[in-house]
């Protein structure tokens, strides 16, 4: 089984350029995690008979969303959080709700539950730094931990942060920079000392210039100066089963690329 996730940012004008299709004709996954949709699902012009998909759109349009496309029937499927967690935490700030945003779907596909995540940026200066560091991440790890509770998890998309100094081109320089502060950074070692593995990290612990994000200037892309901060996690019951864990720069159509594992 082939699962990819992919932040199309807008996925009606990746679609519109044909590089959607060309990808899928290319890759073929049978799950696929989608983030930043920018779209409502009846807005969509995808046409792919052979997925199921599952939506969550933000409240306002043209904005963040999630979307799982998926060959399999899944049993359940979940959008955003439990009341439980979403009666915890105060997710709204002056820059709005993202929990209101489409940034989570789960789906329990063949007794595992797939999650697709769009994380929120803390913003050039950092304005949102702490509604992530103080809630949107222990809200995010207290989600899957309550699915992982029930079944084995895999959890994908972009985190808006890069882990280690191998996962960005320029670390010296991003230090305390959104996307690479020790804030941020922590939200993701917490993920794993909760017991989650980085996939791709696991099966290429030194791979260097490995990234799945690159600034639309400065000819970045073609200089690959770019982070890694898309993921795709999963719990350490499933290692066993991870065959593959990929990088896929030359899916070009937008300023992320996919990744993907193989269970």
């Amino acid at each position: 089984m082939k699962i990819y996730s992919w932040n199309v940012n807008g996925i009606r004008a990746v679609w519109n350029k044909g590089l959607f299709q060309k990808f899928i004709d290319e890759h073929q996954p049978d799950i696929l995690c989608l983030q930043e949709t920018k779209a409502m699902q009846h807005q969509s012009p995808v046409d792919l008979p052979v997925y199921s998909e599952y939506w969550n759109s933000a409240e306002k349009r043209g904005y963040s969303g999630t979307a799982i496309f998926s060959k399999i029937e899944p049993s359940e499927v979940r959008l955003g959080f439990s009341d439980k967690v979403q009666s915890k935490y105060k997710f709204d700030d002056s820059f709005g709700d993202p929990s209101k945003e489409g940034r989570v779907i789960s789906a329990k596909i063949n007794g595992i539950w797939v999650v697709t995540v769009y994380t929120p940026n803390s913003k050039d200066k950092l304005e949102r730094l702490d509604l992530r560091h103080d809630v949107w991440d222990p809200a995010f790890l207290e989600h899957v931990k309550e699915l992982a509770a029930d079944a084995p998890i895999i959890f994908s998309g972009d985190f808006n942060a890069a882990h280690k100094e191998i996962d960005l081109a320029r670390p010296a320089e991003n230090v305390k920079k959104h996307g690479f502060t020790q804030q941020e950074r922590t939200g993701i070692d917490n993920m794993i000392n909760a017991g989650f593995v980085d996939t791709f990290r696991t099966l290429h612990p030194d791979q260097l210039q490995a990234y799945t994000w690159w600034t639309n200037w400065g000819g970045a892309r073609q200089r690959n100066v770019g982070w890694r901060i898309d993921y795709f996690m999963m719990s350490k019951s499933l290692l066993p089963k991870l065959k593959n864990a990929q990088i896929h720069p030359d899916v070009m159509g937008s300023d992320h690329c996919p990744v993907s594992i193989e269970i």
